[in-house]
């Protein structure tokens, strides 16, 4: 039997909007989602990390910015309007939204304060699926535009969104090539 924890990791998978229900991710939900990013391993205890969740009329806002920035960024030869609304669909499908930004400190190279971050949103995957939550991290070009929106500081940058639903999904073996494929002992 395998313990919980290496089936958590085992299981943990991309859940989209198509697969969310109306059923509300409660703030204690992504409280104890965030409690699990933040115990992150971090190089100098930087942590890196930082969220800002939208709800309710703030996946609105979101949604409603995210589609502005589409319609501002993209050249007009491959502007559409179905994927300006898309855009905004994404964020109102959710039941919740989490920016994810690394906070820069200088104390250590900028990979590490992104690889700590990734880190953190894989505890975030990770307890979302122990608690029946599916998500996923979406990382769509308009990212490098949403700054002034989140009102980020010079130092940070946003690298995503995770994306929460409550969800009825069955589990599924993820779909992996070997990992005999991908390691080399050397003994």
């Amino acid at each position: 039997m395998q313990n919980e924890v290496l089936k958590a990791i085992q299981f943990r998978r991309s859940v989209f909007q198509a697969n969310f229900t109306n059923e509300e991710v409660s703030r204690e939900e992504i409280m104890t989602i965030l409690e699990a990013a933040n115990a992150a391993p971090t190089h100098k205890r930087t942590q890196p990390w930082r969220f800002v969740i939208f709800r309710n009329e703030g996946l609105l806002r979101l949604g409603d910015e995210l589609a502005r920035i589409y319609k501002s960024i993209t050249p007009e030869e491959k502007y559409t309007e179905a994927t300006e609304q898309n855009m905004a669909k994404k964020a109102t499908q959710s039941n919740a939204a989490i920016a994810i930004v690394v906070n820069y400190t200088g104390d250590v190279p900028e990979w590490e304060e992104i690889a700590a971050t990734a880190c953190a949103v894989e505890n975030m995957w990770l307890a979302a699926y122990s608690i029946g939550v599916g998500g996923y991290w979406a990382t769509p070009g308009m990212i490098n535009h949403i700054g002034p929106f989140l009102n980020l500081e010079p130092n940070q940058r946003c690298i995503g969104f995770f994306y929460l639903g409550k969800h009825q999904s069955e589990e599924r073996e993820p779909v992996r090539n070997p990992i005999e494929d991908k390691i080399r002992w050397e003994e």
